[in-house]
């Protein structure tokens, strides 16, 4: 699987077309001498450019949730990370954001490719009818799982009641040089995304070529990321369904913190075991790259974080184990690989289901669901069904367990943001720093992040504004 993905044959016409190199760069002129894609088997490729087009970088949030370990060099050294993992609202993040920043350079290269193949597969050359709108389709979804991903870090949370008046992200539809593009509302971003997936959705396969093309599992599990996303729990139930009918295998974590035992008990040995979470684990419906791309191993999270995993966790001790150097203690990442951190896993969806299910008032219901992930997680000595007799109890098992399930992906931080801003289950950050308490409110600007000041400085063919203040 990985030799198959990592056989792009295109390199040089994606630096042609995409063009991550400056902040205006994707609306640049094109280069000369370089290969235009003619056949489907060109575009084709562009879909398996995974270090381009399936990166879905949120370092910021992992900042502001404290998701992610960051020495004292780093938040030194990048004045923005010390603003949000210090949650320091008195700061002007706007100002502090002036270089090129990976979440909104690399989602909208990926963009322009996903609308390169949207607007020239259906005519491209040496391939079926029928083959080219499969990978048209697979763009369509790619594109909308993206836009997601920019509407919900850079724009405020969907609210009904106001989606339709607050302004959301550029929308850029076609990959011509200087393309015109509009900032679009919520509420327009939401309905281009859902349009995407409506338009995609007779064409896609069970399964696509290769796990970076998402196939019907993935766009029913997408298509239920949205809809819970807009507080549509009905909607947000029924593709969870059909998802977990396409796809309901769970990863023994149990299994695997026995196989491995020895090594992840042994208190002084940092040597990583492998990460099952790669191109082949059983809950993905597709795979995305998280924040890194790199296979040297997971990324270090706060000791302070580490007391939030229930005890018996099998999928945390096997993730991370706690390292003293110097004056940092922190949890050391102890897998090495590959993490499907960006795209639509299994376990994802069964915990949409279970929030559904709770919403309802189906309480049974939803502890049956969420038990049914935990018994994959929670080692036996530790493991008792959660139960439940109301909502609120129910949500809160489900929050905590979604919470850390989905750690370092864009999950927890989109969850937050909507239980926030509904007022009823809301989740208030909490920490001391040299006998300090800090803490991120509920309502804190902080929660939305800022656009890179050199988007709104070289801006192309098309204007918009800063969605927050500071």
């Amino acid at each position: 699987m990985k030799n198959t993905i990592h056989k792009i044959i295109l390199l040089n016409f994606f630096l042609l077309l995409i063009g991550l190199t400056s902040c205006e760069s994707y609306l640049d002129e094109v280069p000369k001498g370089k290969k235009i894609p003619e056949t489907l088997a060109d575009f084709e490729a562009m879909l398996r450019y995974e270090y381009g087009n399936h990166r879905v970088d949120i370092t910021q949030a992992l900042n502001l949730l404290n998701d992610k370990w960051q020495s004292s060099a780093n938040l030194n050294y990048y004045p923005l990370y010390k603003a949000n993992y210090f949650w320091d609202e008195s700061i002007n993040r706007i100002t502090l954001n002036n270089a090129d920043e990976t979440a909104y350079y690399a989602s909208y290269g990926a963009i322009n490719s996903f609308n390169l193949i949207i607007e020239n597969a259906l005519t491209s050359q040496n391939a079926t009818e029928d083959a080219k709108r499969v990978v048209w389709a697979h763009a369509k979804v790619l594109r909308a799982m993206t836009y997601f991903n920019l509407v919900n870090y850079y724009a405020d949370t969907y609210d009904a009641s106001t989606a339709a008046t607050k302004l959301s992200v550029p929308l850029i539809t076609s990959a011509n040089v200087n393309a015109p593009y509009t900032q679009i509302s919520i509420q327009a971003m939401y309905d281009f995304i859902l349009k995407d997936m409506e338009e995609a959705l007779p064409f896609l396969p069970k399964t696509g070529a290769t796990i970076l093309h998402p196939g019907l599992g993935a766009a029913y599990a997408f298509y239920a990321r949205v809809y819970l996303q807009m507080n549509n729990y009905t909607q947000a139930l029924a593709f969870a369904d059909k998802a977990l009918a396409e796809n309901n295998k769970l990863y023994d974590w149990t299994a695997y913190y026995a196989t491995n035992k020895t090594q992840i008990e042994n208190a002084t040995s940092y040597v990583r075991t492998a990460s099952p979470m790669d191109f082949n684990y059983i809950e993905n419906y597709n795979f995305r790259h998280g924040s890194s791309n790199s296979s040297s191993g997971e990324s270090t999270i706060p000791y302070e974080r580490g007391a939030q995993f229930e005890t018996g966790d099998a999928r945390f001790k096997s993730r991370w184990k706690v390292r003293t150097v110097g004056a940092d203690t922190y949890y050391y990442g102890t897998i090495s690989g590959y993490f499907n951190l960006g795209g639509m896993t299994t376990v994802e969806v069964y915990l949409i289901k279970a929030e559904c299910q709770a919403r309802k008032g189906e309480i049974n219901e939803a502890m049956n669901t969420l038990n049914t992930v935990r018994k994959t997680r929670i080692l036996a000595a530790s493991y008792a069904d959660l139960t439940a007799t109301t909502t609120a109890q129910a949500m809160a098992h489900i929050m905590k367990t979604k919470r850390n399930e989905l750690i370092l992906s864009i999950v927890p931080f989109c969850d937050i943001r909507r239980w926030n801003h509904e007022g009823i289950y809301t989740v208030t950050l909490s920490k001391i720093v040299d006998g300090n308490t800090l803490t991120l409110a509920p309502t804190s600007h902080m929660w939305t992040m800022p656009f890179p000041q050199g988007a709104i400085d070289n801006p192309g063919n098309g204007t918009f504004v800063q969605n927050v203040t500071k």
